[in-house]
């Protein structure tokens, strides 16, 4: 590879599915902030943009993330309850909050397809939870799928999807 290849390769604009793995990481660890430290969320969007180079990440995902997971988090935290197996003061709070990434994204991103939710949270507890966090979290969040996106699912048996 010539040198300016290489120049033209490092100046490409990360993909949009980085931008976007890129918006969940940092909203789980503002989520995390403001679970831990009950920050104003406006204030802690607006730490996040100053002290992070956003500039390979989908901000608007971002600020969709933290604001709606937040201001919904009693109702996200409805739709998986049913498949924990212990209450949900009892999880670690960054399980909880990958798991309320992605339910927000199986019952309301529609246009994410479902593996890709449940993917998107498995990597995130992989690289900020416990050692089988992922396990757990894949495990619930496919029980929820199951449960919001079963034509998609049926569709995708079906070879339709």
């Amino acid at each position: 590879m010539s040198d300016n290849e290489k120049k033209s390769a490092a100046k490409k604009k990360p993909s949009l599915t980085s931008q976007r793995r890129n918006a969940r990481s940092y909203a789980l660890q503002a989520l995390y902030s403001w679970s831990l430290a009950g920050q104003p969320l406006h204030e802690l969007e607006a730490q996040f943009r100053i002290d992070n180079d956003m500039r390979d990440t989908d901000v608007r995902l971002f600020s969709e993330l933290l604001q709606n997971v937040a201001a919904t988090k009693t109702e996200l935290d409805g739709l998986f309850t049913d498949f924990l197996d212990r209450q949900i003061e009892e999880l670690d709070p960054v399980e909880l909050n990958v798991l309320r990434i992605g339910a927000y994204e199986l019952s309301k991103r529609m246009e994410v397809p479902y593996r890709v939710a449940i993917n998107e949270s498995v990597e995130l507890a992989k690289t900020f939870g416990a050692t089988d966090s992922h396990r757990y979290v894949n495990g619930v969040l496919d029980k929820l799928a199951q449960r919001v996106r079963m034509a998609e699912i049926r569709a995708k048996r079906e070879g339709k999807a």
